[in-house]
């Protein structure tokens, strides 16, 4: 199937694609994988999920992963037992003393273990993602060994609805979102804010109802994901939206299950580009679009920071589409050569405050 090239990359970083292959940890809480024989080390500790979860922590790693190609740079990752501040306390101080001074968090999860450890581990640097490193009371103290990092997910959210309104012209649309957080209503609130715009401004009509949006409650769920979905695409969703971790494993699962059976309905998948995870037969995949927070690309420019002599320690940092960090991926190969066009101006309106994404919720159900 041929790729058709869409134009929303990083122009002055380098995108992360090697594979993991090898690399991806195993279930036991101590596990971690060394790469790299010199060079700085760069730690990372796995949020809920594993290396390979195909969102999240897979994204992170791939911009690790990229700095050890590119930038010579040590890595390894550890895997805590649970997801608890103790828990990530715990495998920080392993890679500290392990001599991994620089350490990646993927998520908000670990908010109150990086308000610790930043004062604990003062000769270690860390970049948390998608948070703000607090005591509990949700007031953020970013120190100088500290980045805090964002995304504009309301910005690729959107993106996603106009591309999925494009592409089917008229229907019906679902979101499912895992733990109900910023960064996840973020996500439903820009899709539906894409299609609505679609549809009042490029002759769309895809339609979003209430009982079509909802959140599972996890990021690990993959049964209830698949169940979800299968209820949704029952009552006559054409494409569904995934902001969900392992719970959108299960939608993807259930809609290839449905494209096998020859149902013509669809996934816009999340956070990385999730095309390969769902194909299904040959090179057809059930996936639309992704809504993209370039995780990798903002790891590894963060990495090459440090090297440079560079990092931004203290700061609080957004990636939004201004500066590439968010976008859909550099290939579509569901979306017609019309729909990327016009996505494609879409995205130069966001970038030029032209079109204003609102971050907060509202309502646009019917």
């Amino acid at each position: 199937m041929k790729k058709r090239k869409f134009g929303l990359t990083m122009s002055l970083i380098l995108a992360a694609g090697t594979l993991l292959g090898a690399c991806g940890g195993g279930n036991d809480k101590d596990t971690g994988k060394d790469n790299g024989k010199d060079g700085i080390k760069i730690g990372m500790v796995t949020d809920a999920g594993t290396i390979d979860d195909k969102s999240f922590n897979q994204g992170t790693w791939e911009g690790i992963q990229q700095a050890q190609k590119e930038l010579g740079i040590q890595s390894k990752y550890l895997k805590p037992a649970g997801t608890t501040e103790a828990e990530y306390l715990k495998e920080m101080g392993n890679l500290n003393d392990a001599g991994y001074k620089f350490i990646v968090l993927p998520g908000f999860k670990f908010e109150t273990a990086v308000f610790k450890a930043q004062d604990k581990y003062k000769d270690s640097k860390f970049v948390i993602l998608d948070g703000n490193p607090h005591a509990g009371d949700f007031k953020p103290v970013v120190k100088e060994n500290t980045v805090a990092v964002f995304f504009a997910e309301h910005e690729s959210g959107f993106l996603a609805g106009v591309a999925a309104a494009l592409e089917l012209k008229e229907g019906e649309a679902g979101f499912i979102g895992g733990m109900e957080i910023p960064a996840v209503q973020k996500f439903n609130w820009g899709f539906q804010q894409g299609v609505k715009y679609a549809n009042e401004n490029l002759g769309t009509k895809l339609n979003i109802k209430a009982e079509n949006v909802l959140y599972q409650g996890s990021f690990d769920n993959v049964a209830a994901g698949g169940q979800i979905a299968a209820q949704m695409f029952d009552r006559g969703v054409n494409v569904i939206f995934t902001a969900a971790g392992g719970v959108g494993v299960g939608a993807i699962n259930e809609a290839k299950t449905r494209g096998k059976a020859g149902e013509k309905i669809w996934i816009v998948g999340v956070d990385s580009d999730q095309y390969a995870d769902g194909i299904y037969e040959g090179e057809k995949s059930i996936i639309l679009t992704s809504a993209m927070k370039k995780l990798d690309n903002v790891t590894f420019d963060l990495i090459k920071r440090e090297l440079d002599g560079d990092f931004p320690g203290g700061e609080t940092l957004t990636f939004d589409a201004k500066n590439d960090g968010i976008g859909l991926p550099a290939e579509n190969p569901n979306l017609s050569d019309d729909t990327i066009t016009k996505v494609n101006e879409v995205f130069e309106k966001i970038k030029s405050g032209d079109i204003k994404v609102a971050a907060e919720q509202g309502s646009l159900l019917k």
